[in-house]
């Protein structure tokens, strides 16, 4: 497939976070340092503190003014590559247009659970802890270990470090440890990428931070579930910016006997829902049963077209039949 030069389109989800610009933009400049025209998009905006990543000011952002760039780049493109991602679905408005190209080759590079059919290469492993991972050895199967320059090592780490939440979450096998550390031969200053990510929020996301925990936290089944949301006037309240409630669902799970957490966040028209659990607690299969959603089995998300308070009822009501049968 690679053996001619290309014009390859590199596609992430809606709301990008760490992992698909990380795993995004290596493999992009992995296949620009071998001749090949390489374009990273993304649906809308990602985060304020994700801009320092190394290459990420070339990213297309579909909704920022450059819907016909976008467009003309997947549309124009020999190979499609969607990466951190189960499902075109993931790209909203981008997904039509995907369609439109009935000649480029399809590529799915994931590590989510359920991958969707219809891609002509698939490169699915729901046992990596990143998407990031298992492009760091794609990139070594196709190009070898040298092909791992500095700035490469940098974009994977990032991905690797932010879908762990810094080495704390699941699937912290040896062989990641390895990965790692070959990645840190390469010279790169892990203390420096740390503060860049986590390290530099502003003013506004620390206060609502403190308003999201002390007024917006609740609990059921006596602490062991809790949730917390977020409206777009809350938002506008505090200075909300792209990403700044990123994290926040974690919080309640540093609670001892906390199970599972769920966040609601108001959106245009919806409003957009993460989970997270840790246990045996499968928030992967409670967001697909409840909500139309997914992900890992202590990470996944969902939708609701439904307002606020009709979300949350259902949340709360969910909770508890998930508890009568024993899962939570």
């Amino acid at each position: 497939m690679l053996a001619e030069l290309k014009r390859i389109a590199i596609l992430s989800h809606t709301n990008p976070d760490g992992d698909a610009l990380g795993s995004s933009l290596a493999l992009a400049e992995t296949l620009r340092s071998t001749g090949h025209t390489v374009y990273c998009i993304v649906p809308n905006r990602f985060p304020y503190y994700l801009k320092w990543i190394p290459g990420s000011e070339s990213i297309i952002v579909h909704s920022l003014d450059k819907e016909q760039r976008a467009e003309q780049v997947i549309s124009e493109a020999d190979i499609i590559i969607c990466a951190d991602m189960s499902a075109i679905s993931r790209l909203e408005k981008l997904s039509e247009v995907i369609e439109q190209n009935t000649t480029a080759r399809r590529v799915l590079v994931d590590h989510h659970l359920n991958p969707e059919q219809g891609f002509d290469v698939i490169f699915s492993h729901p046992e990596s802890s990143s998407t990031a991972l298992v492009m760091y050895h794609i990139i070594v199967e196709l190009f070898g270990k040298q092909a791992i320059s500095k700035r490469i090592a940098e974009q994977l780490y990032v991905g690797i470090m932010t879908d762990t939440g810094n080495f704390a979450f699941s699937f912290l096998t040896p062989e990641l440890f390895r990965v790692v550390a070959e990645l840190a031969e390469t010279g790169i200053d892990i203390p420096t990428l740390y503060n860049n990510v986590y390290n530099s929020f502003t003013e506004g996301r620390a206060r609502l931070f403190g308003y999201v925990i002390n007024r917006k936290m609740k609990t059921l089944l006596q602490g062991r579930v809790a949730y917390l949301s977020l409206t777009e006037e809350e938002m506008r309240r505090h200075w909300f910016q792209q990403g700044d409630s990123e994290g926040f669902v974690n919080y309640p799970l540093t609670i001892k006997k906390m199970k599972m957490s769920a966040m609601f966040s108001e959106q245009q028209g919806f409003i957009r829902i993460s989970f997270r659990s840790r246990g045996n607690v499968d928030v992967n299969t409670f967001a697909r049963r409840y909500f139309n959603g997914g992900g890992h089995k202590n990470a996944a998300g969902g939708k609701s077209f439904d307002p606020m308070e009709q979300t949350i009822q259902r949340y709360i009501e969910a909770v508890n039949e998930y508890h009568d049968e024993g899962l939570v």
